[in-house]
């Protein structure tokens, strides 16, 4: 009976969605530190006797992070030159880690967290505390969840399949923060254009449906009355009467019923004028895009 502590070295490349290959080799020989070996293929002969038939384990042994597949058994000839040539045998594990549990610690969080930051495209632009506090909140998760990853692994010096897939997810977390300093950007932009046009051009219908009449000469209160489909704005004392004088008519034609129909829509007509264009691309063009990821993701490396 022999008990042995053997190492494998493992190729991290596809991590957490890796398969791994581990070999241990028996061979006859005393020690590598001097220079008698045991038997020669002369005399000492292994081979497997019922092939991969041979190696059998028990089926409550199972390991944490582990599935063995199957084993392999091969036989070859080791030369050494200071004794000959010996036996090898060779018994490959295939071995097939669990999943489950880096989906629950690592994948899940972080598609929460890129789902998360998805939220803020249906906030108003102009709620910036909400839109702010919430993008760095997904940002600082996505860190956290990448330095945890990390603190377990051994230091290796390539890139693995986990990091492509937490680096993008926080690509897109950091995406949705610099897509509102866009908005809030264009829409100051927007607003001080608009501003400036105001001052250039005095506004002079600021009543909705407002037209301006131009009244020469004296008139009448019952002239300006007879206007079908006008009331006056602003009534003005006949000591007042200029040669010419510019008088703001609001249009009354407008029944209740339609008025009823503008006051039930007011909501849901300010809460699509509060949404910038960016914001609706955004709401289709994120979720389309880390959708297509993940396909090209799990088909590559599970």
């Amino acid at each position: 009976r022999i008990t042995v502590t053997a190492m494998c070295n493992m190729d991290f490349s596809h991590f957490p969605l890796d398969s791994q290959t581990c070999s241990l080799e028996l061979e006859s020989f005393t020690s590598h530190h001097v220079s008698s070996y045991a038997y020669t293929d002369e005399d000492l002969m292994l081979y497997w006797k019922n092939g991969n038939e041979s190696l059998k384990t028990d089926e409550k042994i199972s390991l944490s992070q582990f599935l063995i597949q199957k084993f392999h058994t091969t036989s070859r000839l080791a030369f050494y030159s200071s004794t000959g040539w010996y036996n090898r045998l060779y018994i490959n594990f295939t071995l097939r880690r669990h999943i489950f549990f880096f989906l629950l610690q690592t994948y899940f969080p972080a598609t929460l967290m890129v789902m998360l930051s998805w939220v803020s495209f249906w906030i108003d632009h102009r709620a910036v505390p909400a839109r702010v506090s919430l993008g760095i909140t997904t940002v600082l998760t996505m860190s956290t969840i990448i330095t945890g990853v990390n603190a377990s692994m051994p230091r290796v010096s390539y890139i693995k399949a986990v990091d492509i897939y937490l680096w993008v997810s926080f690509v897109f977390v950091f995406l949705s923060v610099l897509e509102y300093a866009a908005v809030n950007y264009l829409t100051t932009v927007q607003e001080r254009k608009e501003r400036k046009l105001r001052d250039k051009f005095p506004c002079t219908c600021g009543i909705p449906n407002s037209k301006t009449v131009m009244l020469d000469g004296n008139y009448s209160e019952s002239d300006a009355n007879s206007l079908a489909g006008y009331t006056r704005n602003q009534m003005v004392p006949e000591e007042e009467k200029q040669e010419k004088m510019v008088v703001h008519l609001t249009m009354s034609n407008e029944s209740n019923s339609s008025r009823k129909r503008g006051s039930r829509g007011h909501v849901g007509s300010r809460i699509i004028q509060n949404s910038h264009t960016i914001d609706k691309y955004s709401r289709l063009i994120f979720p389309g895009t880390y959708i297509f990821f993940n396909l090209i993701y799990w088909s590559v490396f599970s």
